[in-house]
């Protein structure tokens, strides 16, 4: 009776020493938003670490994603009324992350179940969550779905299916592309490894995305000191001018 106990209680650890885990590493770990930033390409690396030969059954799967700061939004709708458009209702999405993106070894929906999906977080849609819509706003979903459509046409929120690379089952690599548009922040890299749609492991990092130079100047000054950099833009705005009109007076005297 004793050995069987014994035997049951080195099973889970026999088990996690034979399962799979990841080992990943990213090209940046700090990302400087500088005067003349136009984005950045971030390469996500890594491989399988197993203690044991590989399992046979269903494929290895990757997918890996990046999700920047998230916060609250408003989203409105606008309605034409007497000829003018104007915002006729709005929902509050309680939390959106200000960038995501996903990368996938094939199609999402074929390597990922929506029970894993509702676990994990992993898909755009089950990143942003809205709750408490107004009583008298009976298509809620509606706006959330305006938001992504929004921030897919400004390159905010992406799915790359097909672009994680995996050789033998065991090293994997894929490109993403991060915007000039980026918000400051933590942003979290995560890696999911799968096998019959299920999340078998799993491996997170962190990038920090951070102003610098003059634009964080720029910012620290406009945000802690708004009355000093309005008349400092003032300043700027009519030494523009001055300098235009007096180029303009030599070229036409000249």
């Amino acid at each position: 009776m004793i050995r069987v106990l014994v035997l049951l209680l080195l099973l889970p650890a026999a088990a996690v020493r034979a399962g799979e885990e990841v080992v990943a590493g990213l090209s940046h770990s700090r990302i400087s938003i500088t005067a003349n930033f136009d984005g950045s390409d971030l390469l996500i690396y890594g491989a399988v670490k197993r203690e044991e030969p590989i399992p046979g059954g269903p494929p290895l799967e990757v997918i890996v994603t990046v999700e920047g700061p998230s916060t609250p939004i408003m989203v409105r709708r606008k309605s034409r009324t007497f000829g003018i458009w104007v915002n006729t209702a709005g929902v509050e999405v309680d939390r959106a992350p200000s960038f995501y993106a996903v990368a996938t070894t094939g199609p999402l929906a074929e390597i990922l179940s929506q029970t894993e999906d509702l676990r994990q977080k992993i898909s755009v849609p089950q990143m942003i969550r809205s709750v408490g819509a107004p009583q008298d706003i009976a298509d809620s979903p509606s706006f959330t779905e305006a938001l992504i459509r929004i921030r897919e046409a400004n390159g905010l929120y992406s799915l790359h299916e097909g672009t994680v690379g995996l050789e033998e089952a065991t090293l994997f690599r894929t490109d993403i592309d991060l915007p000039a548009n980026l918000v400051e922040g933590d942003y979290l890299t995560r890696i999911f490894l799968l096998r019959d749609k299920r999340v078998i492991a799993t491996h997170e990092a962190l990038i920090d995305v951070r102003k610098v130079g003059l634009e964080r100047w720029l910012y620290d000054l406009a945000y802690g000191q708004p009355l000093i950099y309005g008349i400092l833009a003032l300043v700027v705005a009519a030494l523009a001018g001055w300098s235009a009109s007096a180029a303009f007076r030599l070229l036409r005297n000249g």
